[in-house]
């Protein structure tokens, strides 16, 4: 039995001006979330990959509304948190923490590691002091630190230690859901295991639900049980991690996963190299946005924009020419909202 829908979110815009103006007297928008659908069932992890600019930073910074989105529904547990009212948000981002990417930059160097961390229970739980203190101690000790370095300052720590400030900080409220902006990516290879392994056991111990940022396609499919590929400010490809890596049908992600480096030297695997730039968000192409540079493109690509449709179990793709050709559940090339139909309502 699945577990249920903890997030949802269905056709999701971010669009920031630009203060130039076109020669129609219009300001320009960087379309850096455009019409995003995906979902987060309790317990899970989604990675979401793509390249740089492609909006996924963007996209976790919605969901936590950080940025406020320029259209779209973000439902939490079926309600709308887009409706919600102040006393409603604080609530809910009590449930909801993230865990940035630079853990130098990501931490206040004038607040020691008792003040960080303790800093969202002096805001949501009637807690006494010596009661925060014992509550800090207990989380340093569950992500490896040693509760005696409570009064040090963040530059006191290494790189590896300062992430696992964070993610103290994170569980601090003990959250439902952990967004996870990029977490190991600033860190050496061996302190990305340790942080990783550490993340996986936090997991299974809080219950927790993740939706893990990433562009290292290696460290994606270790912690994640599904992966959302995006391009362009959209999700073209949605499927389970060891389905997606065994079987890619979005010609993008095909050449993602052919620059993944062999750990065996005398293997060797064929390198899709795609032509071209990555188009501008303020601008891009009509029909397909991966269009310029797709090697399976046809004129309906340059015409349509493709939507979501699932050609296997749980592996949904915005492709008209899939570099699998299995057949389609959804038999019109459009196909339909990758959503699963749910009792949502707005505002509930």
């Amino acid at each position: 039995m699945e577990a249920p829908d903890l997030l949802v979110v269905k056709n999701l815009k971010k669009y920031f001006p630009v203060r130039r103006m076109n020669l129609w007297g219009n300001i320009s928008q960087i379309r850096a979330v455009d019409g995003v659908e995906f979902f987060l069932r309790k317990g899970e992890t989604v990675g979401l990959v793509g390249e740089s600019g492609c909006g996924k930073t963007t996209l976790g910074r919605c969901i936590l509304r950080l940025e406020e989105p320029t259209e779209g529904e973000i439902y939490f547990e079926k309600k709308n948190i887009l409706a919600c009212n102040r006393r409603e948000m604080k609530r809910f981002r009590g449930e909801v923490q993230i865990i940035f990417q630079d853990p130098y930059s990501s931490l206040d160097p004038r607040m020691n590691v008792g003040q960080i961390i303790s800093e969202g229970l002096c805001i949501h739980r009637h807690l006494s002091r010596i009661e925060r203190e014992r509550h800090v101690k207990e989380l340093m000790e569950i992500v490896g630190l040693l509760p005696g370095q409570i009064h040090l300052y963040p530059h006191e720590f290494s790189g590896g230690q300062r992430q696992r400030i964070s993610i103290a900080r994170a569980l601090a409220l003990r959250p439902k859901l952990v967004i996870a902006d990029e977490p190991v990516s600033a860190l050496d290879v061996s302190i990305q295991a340790q942080v990783l392994n550490l993340l996986i056991t936090l997991q299974r111990q809080f219950e927790l639900s993740y939706i893990f940022i990433s562009h290292d396609l290696r460290v994606v499919r270790h912690i994640s049980d599904r992966v959302a590929v995006m391009y362009l400010g959209r999700i073209v490809e949605v499927a389970p991690v060891k389905r997606l890596y065994e079987n890619p049908l979005h010609p993008y992600t095909e050449s993602l996963l052919s620059a993944v480096p062999l750990a065996d030297p005398l293997m060797k695997k064929q390198r899709i190299v795609l032509e071209g730039d990555v188009p501008s968000s303020i601008n891009p192409p009509p029909g397909c946005s991966f269009h310029p540079r797709c090697r399976n493109k046809r004129l309906s690509c340059t015409q349509e924009s493709p939507r979501m449709r699932e050609l296997e179990h749980e592996h949904w793709v915005a492709c008209f020419f899939p570099v699998h050709r299995a057949e389609a559940k959804i038999e019109s090339h459009m196909g339909y909202s990758y959503l699963p139909p749910k009792d949502l309502e707005p505002g509930n």
